[in-house]
C-alpha cells in the first residue's frame, strides 16, 4: 500500500526520548527524576544513544518518503518532542491508527507473550500458540511483562500520547482492539485506503502577489476559510516569532526595533519551518507577503516551497493610492473606516479618526515604485500564473480565483 501510515499500538515500550539538539537536556533531567535509576551515568549514556538512534531513524524514515516509497511506521513517535522532530524534517504520515483497548486487558495479553529465542518469533499463550511440541518447549517468558512493569508503562503511556494524538488529530483514526484481530486489520485497512484531505480538490499551495492594497489578505483569507487550508501572512509570521521570545524571534527583534527589513535567510527558515507543519502538508496553504523579489522567490525554490497556483493581482496605482490614502482608524474602538468605501458614521467619530503612518500618500508611493521595480522579474519567474484584474468586487475577484484553482495550470506557448 503506497501510503505513509503512522501506527501506534497499545501499549508501546515507552522511554523518554527526542532530538538531540533541542529537548535532550530537559527530558534527561525528567526522566532522571521520574526513575531515578540505580546508575544515572548509564542512563544519561543511554538516553544520548537513543537520541541519535532517533536522528538515524528519521533520516531513513526521509529517504523512503523521498524516493517515492511508501512507509508504515510503528512505535515512533512516543512523544510531543519526537512528533514534532518529524514534522521538523518534513516528515508526515498521511494516516495516523491508534489502537485501544482497556488496561485490564492489554495487561492480561502483555502476561501472556513468550518469546522463540531461536527464531525470535512471539507467540501468545492464549491467541497465538504454536502447534510443534518442540517449539513450545523452547518458548520462554517475554522481559518486561509483569503485571506490575506493564502498569508502570501504561501510566507512562497514558501520560505522553495525548499530546502526540493532538499534533495529529485532523488524521487520527481510534480501532478498538478489544475484538478479533481480522476485525481491526479490516478497518485499518479500510481507513488507510481513504484519502485524508481538505476540502479543495487537490492539496493547495496558493501563493498571492501583487501591489499593496490590491485585496492578497482579503483573498488569502477568503480561500483560507472556503478550504480549510492554511493562511500564511508572511509579516504575520514574524510578529508571532517575535511575541513567542523564540530563537529566531530573538533574532528579528533589533530589525524590527530598528526599522531595518528582517534579512531574508531568516524569513526563509521562519517561512519553511512553518510550511513543514502538519496543516499545511496535509490541508495545503496560501502565501502571501513574500517573495517580493526575484531574488527571495529563487531561495524558496531552493528551500523546496513550491507554489503549485500562482496569483498576480493587478491593480493600476490610482486605484492603490484611492484604497490605501483613505483608510483611517478608530483609537477608541479600533474599528477601520475608508472616507469612500466605509465613512464613519458620526460627526464625533469622524473626528477622531487617526491614519496610520505607512497610509501616507508618501509612502504609499515608496512601497509602489519598490513593487513595480521587481514585479515583471517576478511574472517571468513563475511563467504558469494567473493575471487577476483587482480593481473591482472582491467576490467577483475571489470567484475567478477559484475557478483557476480548479482548473489546469495554463502553459505558455
Amino acid at each position: 500500500i503506497h501510503k505513509q501510515t503512522a501506527q501506534h499500538s497499545t501499549p508501546p515500550h515507552l522511554t523518554i526520548q527526542g532530538n538531540e539538539k533541542q529537548i535532550t537536556l530537559p527530558n534527561m533531567l525528567e526522566g532522571l527524576l521520574i526513575h531515578k535509576p540505580d546508575e544515572p551515568i548509564q542512563y544519561m549514556i543511554s538516553h544520548l544513544k537513543q537520541d541519535n538512534d532517533n536522528v538515524e531513524l528519521t533520516k531513513e524514515i526521509k529517504a523512503f518518503q523521498e524516493s517515492g516509497q511508501g512507509w508504515i511506521l510503528e512505535g515512533f513517535p512516543e512523544n510531543r518532542d519526537q512528533a514534532w522532530m518529524l514534522q521538523s524534517a518534513g516528515i508526515t504520515p498521511r494516516h495516523v491508527v491508534v489502537l485501544y483497548a482497556p488496561d485490564t486487558v492489554l495487561i492480561e495479553r502483555n502476561l501472556g507473550k513468550r518469546i522463540d529465542p531461536s527464531t525470535k518469533e512471539v507467540y501468545h499463550t492464549t491467541f497465538d500458540w504454536p502447534s510443534d511440541p518442540l517449539v513450545q518447549q523452547r518458548l520462554v517468558e517475554a522481559e518486561g511483562i509483569s503485571e506490575q512493569e506493564t502498569a508502570k508503562r501504561l501510566l507512562e503511556y497514558h501520560r505522553n500520547f495525548p499530546r502526540v494524538f493532538q499534533i495529529y488529530q485532523q488524521i487520527l483514526k481510534w480501532i478498538n482492539a478489544d475484538q478479533p484481530c481480522a476485525d481491526v486489520f479490516s478497518q485499518a485497512l479500510t481507513y488507510v485506503q481513504t484519502w485524508c484531505r481538505s476540502a479543495a480538490p487537490f492539496t493547495p499551495r496558493i501563493l498571492f502577489c501583487g501591489p499593496p492594497g490590491s485585496g492578497k489578505s482579503l483573498q488569502a483569507a477568503l480561500i483560507a476559510q472556503k478550504y480549510s487550508i492554511v493562511n500564511i501572512c508572511c509579516g504575520q509570521l514574524l510578529k508571532e516569532a517575535l511575541a513567542d521570545k523564540t530563537k529566531l524571534g530573538e533574532l528579528i527583534k533589533p530589525y524590527f526595533d530598528s526599522g531595518w527589513p528582517v534579512p531574508d535567510n531568516i524569513i526563509l527558515k521562519l517561512l519553511a519551518d512553518r510550511l513543514n507543519r502538519l496543516d499545511c502538508m496535509t490541508d495545503g496553504w496560501v502565501l502571501h507577503g513574500f517573495p517580493r523579489d526575484l531574488d527571495q522567490a529563487e531561495q524558496m525554490a531552493r528551500a523546496g516551497i513550491l507554489p503549485n497556483r500562482i496569483f498576480f493581482l493587478n491593480l493600476p496605482s490610482e486605484s492603490v493610492m484611492e484604497r490605501l490614502a483613505q483608510r483611517m482608524t478608530d483609537p477608541v474602538t479600533g474599528e477601520r473606516y475608508h472616507a469612500m468605501y466605509k465613512p464613519a458614521p458620526l460627526p464625533e467619530v469622524r473626528a477622531r479618526l487617526k491614519q496610520n503612518p505607512k497610509d501616507t500618500e508618501e509612502n504609499i508611493r515608496i512601497c509602489l515604485e519598490t513593487y513595480f521595480r521587481h514585479a515583471s522579474d517576478l511574472e517571468e519567474f513563475y511563467e504558469d500564473a494567473f493575471y487577476v484584474n483587482a480593481d473591482q468586487d472582491p467576490y467577483v475577484v475571489f470567484e475567478y480565483i477559484e475557478s483557476c484553482i480548479v482548473k489546469p495550470l495554463p502553459h505558455k506557448s
